[in-house]
């Protein structure tokens, strides 16, 4: 890069930083490896607007720290702030932590991999979800379908209880079975753990594979996601972000959700570890209607299925499959990303939204219940969404319509059994 690059890069983010209500202290400007490119795609002050805010909050006691990752049509922005660790040690925050992502292992695991077996012809949306599970019956359940299950409309409770205490994957899927509805399937939108526990047993019964193997051979092998998966092994343990203090010691590469880590740390709607530049292979691949570096993943049409709405319009909550769209749970969006991106969060402050029509994507993971639960991201998430917007060059937000993109009609599968999206080829 020239001197001349150099300076007016410098000059802008500085001029941004003094224009905006920063944390006591000096805020770095950006340093990227091509400036003169990033700021032809992002605004040199809105990036830092967002390090400001990363780091009001950071000084506000709401995170230790986190990784924040901006991508529009292959060109990103990508920054750790703050600390990975407070105790016992401190450890400062690097791009390549790696994160308990808590619930977008719904997004990230689960309703992928019942994409994959619906896409196959193994399973069919709108069939019960006793066809695969027969035990989950009685109590007002015989009525949901898969297409319930991972929209979060099939009126099961918030989750599992766990009092009195109980351990093993195998208890958690009997519990589920036996919870009652509270509301009549596909009427109204409750979001529930049990729907996504359910699903993890079914693709476990119909692959013939637990989650955490079909995932890393059908998912995160293919798109070279190599810091993914559940239960991270020993050698990468320096490397997590540390949730809270169980028992004498941090949870750190153990789940922090308690339900997951009954069940013996492999769940479907917690458990999964990632890193934000794994994160941005998969929205890479989303964003390609499937396809990343040459390897299909999904073909268009399931990618469709996935990330149009899938609830009913008697629903308020607009769901896809698995994704979010738009319900109390899309502050990601912020302001201006227009309703029909979808996205979805994670407990412990993490977070990804993805922006097909400016073909752009925002992750912001963090460790807000480190050292205690006392964190909050949700402010922050939700202003890191309006200022991503704002960053992107040549894209005006508010000029969009609000739409909210139907459901494609299903394709018929080619073996005939059923509705689904044609297997990619």
């Amino acid at each position: 890069m020239t001197k001349r690059i150099q300076l007016i890069w410098r000059l802008a983010a500085g001029l941004a930083a003094a224009a905006i209500a920063a944390p006591a202290g000096e805020i770095e400007s950006p340093q990227p490896r091509a400036p003169q490119q990033l700021t032809s795609v992002f605004r040199a002050e809105k990036l830092a607007e967002i390090d400001a805010a990363i780091e009001q909050a950071i000084a506000q006691k709401k995170l230790p720290g986190g990784v924040f990752w901006i991508e529009r049509n292959g060109v990103a922005y990508h920054k750790a702030y703050g600390k990975r660790s407070l105790l016992p040690v401190e450890e400062p925050m690097t791009e390549d932590t790696i994160f308990d992502v808590a619930s977008l292992t719904k997004v990230l695991a689960t309703a992928p991999a019942i994409m994959l077996l619906l896409q196959r012809g193994k399973l069919e949306l709108d069939a019960s979800a006793s066809t695969y599970l027969p035990a989950f019956k009685g109590q007002g359940k015989d009525g949901i379908t898969l297409r319930h299950l991972l929209t979060h409309t099939s009126g099961l409770p918030p989750g599992l209880s766990r009092d009195p205490p109980w351990s093993g994957y195998r208890t958690a899927i009997e519990m589920a079975c036996a919870e009652p509805v509270l509301t009549t399937p596909g009427t109204a939108f409750h979001y529930s753990d049990i729907n996504y526990i359910v699903l993890c047993e079914i693709v476990q019964r119909v692959s013939g594979a637990h989650l955490e193997e079909f995932a890393r051979q059908e998912l995160y092998q293919p798109l070279k996601m190599i810091d993914t998966g559940f239960l991270p092994p020993a050698f990468k343990t320096d490397r997590i972000a540390p949730t809270e203090r169980v028992g004498d010691s941090f949870l750190r590469g153990g789940v922090h959700d308690p339900t997951a880590r009954f069940m013996g740390g492999v769940a479907g709607h917690a458990g999964l570890f990632t890193t934000a530049a794994d994160m941005a292979r998969f929205a890479r691949m989303m964003l390609n209607t499937g396809e990343l570096e040459g390897v299909r993943v999904f073909a268009p049409a399931t990618v469709r299925l996935m990330t149009t709405v899938q609830t009913p319009p008697t629903v308020q909550a607009s769901r896809g499959l698995g994704w979010d769209i738009d319900s109390p749970y899309s502050g990601p969006r912020g302001a201006l990303f227009p309703v029909g991106s979808y996205g979805h969060t994670g407990w412990t402050g993490t977070s990804l939204w993805i922006v097909p029509s400016s073909r752009a994507f925002v992750i912001f993971l963090s460790n807000r219940n480190h050292p205690t639960g006392q964190g909050d991201v949700v402010p922050l998430r939700r202003r890191l969404g309006t200022l991503a917007a704002e960053a992107i060059v040549g894209f005006d937000f508010t000029n969009i319509t609000p739409s909210l993109p139907k459901a494609p009609p299903l394709p018929a599968l080619p073996n005939g059994s059923g509705p689904g999206p044609k297997p990619a080829p």
